[in-house]
């Protein structure tokens, strides 16, 4: 874990998420402080900003909290042992549904597009 740490606000702002959300994946586990202030203050590492970051990813996707949850499961147990193959092969399907999910995306913002282009051409 890198040592350098950060409160709350700061891991909100460089996230770009609001501190309610911060919280809210606290609550529900996604994201745990690394540590607390003797006040209590929650603690953030800038692994704890990879992690958030890759939750952030996934919420334009359409990922639920259950799927996020798993796919963090999936990386912890990867951090922890590489070789690790049943979690290779879940990582792969998520990666392939992903790919799936930004596809559709993709499809749905170019027909965004279109819709503007005609608008703009009334």
């Amino acid at each position: 874990m890198r040592a350098t740490t950060m409160h709350i606000g700061e891991l909100a702002e460089r996230a770009e998420l609001s501190l309610r959300s911060i919280r809210h994946y606290d609550e529900i586990g996604l994201l745990k402080p690394s540590a607390r202030t003797e006040g209590g203050f929650r603690l953030y590492t800038e692994d704890d900003l990879d992690r958030l970051l890759l939750i952030r990813r996934m919420k334009p996707l359409g990922y639920s909290l259950e799927q996020m949850a798993d796919l963090l499961r999936i990386a912890d147990a990867l951090a922890t042992d590489p070789d690790d193959d049943d979690m290779r092969a879940r990582l792969a399907a998520l990666i392939a549904d992903a790919e799936e999910r930004r596809e559709r995306a993709r499809v749905h913002l170019e027909r965004a597009d279109e819709f503007i282009r005609l608008l703009k051409q009334r």
